[in-house]
């Protein structure tokens, strides 16, 4: 793999940082130590940093010659909160967080990027180097949108990257067109009159309804959308009750809903409201129904693909750059930079996922063999786009 020389030179630099950033795991929008690490990194590198987007986000910006084109490189920095089970001597010192799912590894193929970027300079426009706070479940990619980062930091395209447990070392995957699921989420509570669980018949059971519910909404994949479509509704959780002699009062069910075309939202939620109030209707109990959207799908742009793939083909050879791996159901918040934006989110391979190296497992650990891999295929990408 003909990764950059400069860059493999600093491969024992990468690692060492990449260890650092994993023992020192933070939470979404705590991420104040890994924000420091990064600011003084790109300032080390004589590359000017802004902060504050949505709290801990840090954006680096590179500017070589006279060109007006500007692409940003984004990276996410937060971890999760599982407790470690990897045993390796890096591990997390911060109790119950850590980075499952390899976040640790992209900070630092970013920022090895714009360390050789800032050396090299061999490219004309500007790049920006955006550092994200609070990719898993808080919406970090939005407050970042929302906060004005393509306003003041101006771009034609942004570039996004993952490791992908199950796609071999020295590989990538990528396509045009939808590449991760939204992520919608509901909640259904169900509310009745309790009753002594001798005595059903002085109430309305909440359990039994919730039975016949959940039975009911496996139908909306199977009936109510087309078969072609790729949607998965998955309920997650259910609490009611306390205690073994009383029929409860209360259940809720929350869920997840996952797509790929926008269209299908209203599908859902229309589906999902007429099967719970169907459900209440039938066991004379009350439903109160609220669907929140907080994750459209990541959408990859066909120009900013096409470069993509060119650039990782450079790198890896054009045999091992897959455009023919299915896309995922899981959702990455990056979706929101995507739909402010053209652009494109590119799998990095990161090798077998046995011995726990799926993402978000807790014996999970980013594969340190991959980082020159990747800091080269981001240079080789600004180089090919905004050539010298």
């Amino acid at each position: 793999m003909p990764i950059l020389d400069r860059i493999a030179e600093f491969h024992a630099d990468m690692t060492a940082w990449r260890r650092d950033i994993h023992a020192h795991p933070e939470m979404a929008f705590k991420e104040h130590r890994t924000s420091d690490f990064v600011a003084a990194k790109l300032t080390e590198f004589g590359i000017p940093i802004d902060r504050g987007l949505a709290g801990t986000g840090v954006v680096g910006t590179l500017r070589c010659g006279g060109g007006e084109r500007a692409i940003a490189l984004r990276a996410d920095m937060d971890a999760l909160p599982i407790h470690e089970k990897t045993g390796c001597a890096h591990a997390s010192t911060n109790h119950g967080v850590m980075h499952a799912c390899g976040h640790d590894g992209h900070t630092t193929m970013l920022l090895a990027a714009a360390r050789y970027l800032a050396d090299t300079r061999n490219f004309d426009g500007t790049v920006h180097f955006v550092f994200q706070p609070a990719e898993e479940n808080e919406c970090g990619g939005q407050a970042m949108v929302d906060a004005g980062l393509f306003t003041r930091f101006p771009v034609e395209a942004i570039y996004g990257m993952h490791n992908w447990p199950g796609v071999p070392v020295g590989a990538f995957a990528v396509r045009s067109g939808p590449i991760m699921a939204a992520d919608d989420k509901f909640e259904i509570t169900i509310s009745s009159r309790g009753a002594h669980a001798a005595m059903p018949h002085l109430g309305d059971d909440p359990i039994v309804a919730a039975g016949a519910l959940i039975g009911a909404i496996q139908t909306i994949a199977s009936r109510t959308v087309d078969p072609q479509e790729g949607v998965v509704v998955s309920l997650t959780q259910m609490h009611g009750g306390n205690t073994w002699n009383v029929i409860p009062e209360e259940v809720v069910l929350r869920g997840t809903c996952r797509y790929f075309k926008s269209g299908l939202r209203q599908v859902l939620e229309t589906a999902l409201r007429r099967i719970s109030e169907g459900v209440a209707a039938t066991h004379g109990v009350r439903v109160s129904f609220t669907y929140r959207k907080p994750i459209p799908p990541a959408v990859n742009a066909e120009q900013p693909t096409g470069a993509a793939a060119r650039a990782a083909a450079l790198v890896a050879g054009e045999a091992n750059v897959h455009r023919d791996l299915p896309p995922s159901m899981g959702c990455e918040d990056f979706a929101f930079m995507l739909a402010a934006r053209p652009g494109c989110y590119i799998w990095i391979g990161n090798g077998p996922t046995a011995d726990g190296r799926s993402l978000h497992s807790a014996r999970y650990d980013f594969n340190d063999e991959i980082l020159p891999l990747g800091a080269s295929y981001w240079c080789t990408l600004v180089e090919s786009v905004l050539p010298g």
